[in-house]
């Protein structure tokens, strides 16, 4: 006999409760239930993994509770079964039986007529037949029993086993002003084989780390096999051949003797050959320290010395004992078990893990689907619109969704979901809402709107230079890689609108001078980019994406001058840098111009060599006409001016090469005295602040 008792909910607030597709209840503990026993079923939490947490309790007066349950969930219930006892006394033992390979089976569970064979004599009987299974041996019913001690029991336990995923479904009234009105809501689908009467119902946002486990079935590991095959000689051995040699002179002073002839040792053919039982170890060697830990502590395979003699009286070889496999790893501590349940239940819902109790008992009939309302409260919410392609939808790429956005203020997370989406008491449209933390805003599309419409275009170009390092006289400075994308909005209503641009961002880059209230989502690799646009209007928004580049420039380049100029400008710079940098820089500016002067000179000498050779090869033309006296006269006087103002402009490059080249002496010994390297400083996502150093 099991009583049992369970305590009320004082001034609990009645939650708005829906059952749909209610069957009629079952009775007693039906065998198809996947967990069932005559202990009354007080509380049921479901996850959004398949499984459910189920908690039984009641007082009872007989040493045994037994459980009935599906063979394939044994395994579960084992792995996850907690007991508490109230009463001081406890649990002995977990009984349940199992299946041997070796089981012959005891029913039929598809029986079938026997027909009577024609026999030669009519009184032989017929072949035995195996009894039909019962309904629980058909069903695959394996039966659990706890043990307990003493005469009284107050126990309350829980275990976990496969249920339906607890679904939700929300609706969200826009009211405008900014504020919506939330619903969220429960399903609940009770596939479990008996009816959830008057329980504590909880709904879990979310999927913690549920396997499923085969304690309940037998786990032989296999073992390594040794055999002895004895000992065979592979080869015939070759003979050996002595050669005659001359026999040695006797020796005069030596006594003459007959030596005893020497008999040479008999083989012991009683133990002559020694015999092993170790396996051969290219054909049996086996990784036993790999199975043993495939097999874990309980399945090790025990390796040891085999007896020695084998058969044989004098010499045979005790077997080579195997290596013992490695120590199995040291299970964890079990943790102490909770003083109770319902209170370890509360500690997970601080962990992070958002729980919705229903502050009532609920009943659940079998094989029915219950809704049950989690949430209804105001929030921030609004209708908008999002420009946001979608290959599933062409006429995305022209034309935004209407949407609507909302914080989620409902302390916990709401897990991903339908949403309707009404205004004024109409219906706009349908949702998916992804899961969304406490805190967080979603904007969730229901429909396409055509009245406004965009394009989109894009340009790269290289802004802003800045030092990053100065050592041993080389600049290493840093520019941002810009690329702007330029969407073009038209508003073809009536109305104001505000556009929401869902950019897809570049991997690394960082937004400059973006609106504010921009959303840079890093998970997402995308940024939602407000605009808001008037009536009939048109206007552009221009995205703004930087990427930082460093390389080695040259200190007489224009990119350069204008990184050490804004370097020198900037206060945080330390005034011995400064002073080094300005006089070199004194030193730069002389460089560049003479660079400048030795490149006319140079520009100056080609062109004077290109008109010498042209006049010598006029000269050369007219070297035999006796009639070109003058014109000769005229042209070797040109080819005279030509060598004299070449002599010169070759004399003033020397001279600026000479100079050029002390200069630059000075200017790299000044250089190798500065050393700078820029501060590291956080990128802004939003452009909203950058570094003062840095620009």
């Amino acid at each position: 006999m099991i009583s049992f008792r369970r305590s009320s909910l004082s001034g609990a607030r009645l939650l708005p409760l829906l059952v749909a597709g209610t069957t009629a209840f079952t009775t007693g503990c039906g065998n198809s239930a996947i967990v069932s026993s005559n202990l009354p079923l007080e509380r049921v939490v479901v996850y959004r993994n398949g499984i459910a947490y189920f908690e039984r309790g009641g007082k009872v007066d007989e040493s045994t509770v037994r459980f009935k349950m599906k063979e394939a969930a044994v395994g579960d219930f084992l792995a996850t079964l907690a007991v508490m006892e109230k009463g001081g006394s406890s649990v002995r033992a977990a009984a349940f039986p199992i299946k041997s390979p070796d089981d012959v089976p005891q029913c039929d569970p598809n029986p079938q007529p026997v027909q009577r064979k024609r026999r030669r004599n009519d009184d032989e009987d017929d072949a035995p037949r195996l009894r039909t299974c019962s309904e629980e041996e058909r069903r695959h019913i394996r039966e659990v029993v706890l043990e307990l001690d003493g005469e009284e029991h107050d126990l309350q336990l829980g275990y976990v086993t496969e249920a339906p995923v607890w679904r939700p479904s929300y609706r969200l009234v826009v009211e405008g002003n900014g504020q919506a009105s939330m619903q969220a809501w429960g399903i609940v689908q009770n596939l479990s084989g008996e009816d959830w009467k008057d329980i504590k119902l909880s709904l879990v946002a979310g999927a913690p780390l549920a396997f499923e486990a085969t304690l309940g079935t037998p786990v032989i590991p296999t073992r390594p096999t040794v055999t002895d095959e004895g000992e065979v000689i592979a080869a015939v051995p070759r003979s050996e051949t002595t050669l005659a040699n001359a026999p040695e002179p006797p020796r005069p002073a030596a006594p003459v003797s007959v030596p005893q002839a020497e008999s040479a040792p008999e083989p012991d053919y009683d133990g002559a050959e020694d015999e092993s039982d170790a396996p051969n170890s290219k054909d049996k060697k086996m990784d036993v320290a790999g199975q043993a830990a495939r097999r874990g502590p309980a399945g090790s395979a025990s390796a040891g010395g085999f007896g020695s003699g084998m058969g044989r009286a004098k010499s045979a070889t005790a077997a080579k004992p195997m290596a013992p496999p490695p120590p199995p790893p040291r299970a964890p501590v079990a943790p102490s078990g909770p003083r109770d349940l319902r209170s370890l239940a509360a500690i997970s819902a601080t962990g992070g893990v958002t729980r919705y109790d229903l502050p009532v008992r609920v009943t659940i009939p079998d094989k029915s689907a219950t809704m049950v309302m989690l949430l209804s409260k105001k929030i921030p919410g609004d209708a908008a619109f999002l420009f946001a392609p979608d290959g599933g939808v062409p006429d995305s790429y022209s034309h935004p969704f209407r949407v609507v956005r909302f914080v989620n203020k409902s302390g916990g997370t709401l897990e991903k979901g339908p949403i309707a989406v009404f205004d004024r008491g109409a219906f706009l449209g349908q949702g998916m809402v992804d899961p969304l933390p406490d805190g967080a805003t979603a904007t969730v599309p229901f429909a396409l709107d055509r009245s406004i419409a965009l394009d989109r275009s894009t340009k790269t170009d290289e802004l802003g230079e800045r030092v990053q390092k100065i050592e041993n006289a080389q600049l290493t400075i840093e520019r941002d890689s810009a690329t702007q994308t330029i969407y073009r909005i038209r508003n073809g209503a009536n109305t104001s609108a505000k556009v929401l641009v869902k950019h897809p961002r570049i991997s690394g880059s960082r937004l400059e001078k973006a609106p504010a209230t921009t959303e840079d989502n890093v998970g997402t690799g995308s940024a939602l980019v407000p605009y808001d646009l008037g009536p009939n209007a048109e206007g552009e928004l221009v995205v703004d994406e930087r990427v930082s580049i460093q390389r080695i420039e040259g200190w007489t380049t224009a990119i350069a001058d204008s990184a050490i100029r804004g370097l020198l400008a900037n206060p945080a710079v330390d005034a011995a840098t400064k002073t080094a940098l300005t006089e070199a820089w004194k030193l730069r500016t002389e460089i560049v111009h003479l660079n400048d002067v030795e490149g006319e000179l140079r520009t100056g000498l080609y062109e004077i060599s290109n008109q010498t050779e042209e006049t010598r090869r006029s000269l050369r033309a007219i070297e035999k006409n006796k009639l070109a006296d003058k014109l000769r006269a005229q042209l070797t006087k040109r080819v005279e001016e030509l060598s004299h103002k070449s002599e010169e402009l070759g004399k003033k490059q020397v001279e600026t090469q000479a100079k050029l080249a002390e200069l630059n002496v000075r200017f790299r010994d000044l250089l190798r005295s500065v050393k700078y390297v820029a501060p590291v400083t956080t990128k802004p996502t939003n452009g909203a602040a950058f570094d003062k150093s840095r620009t």
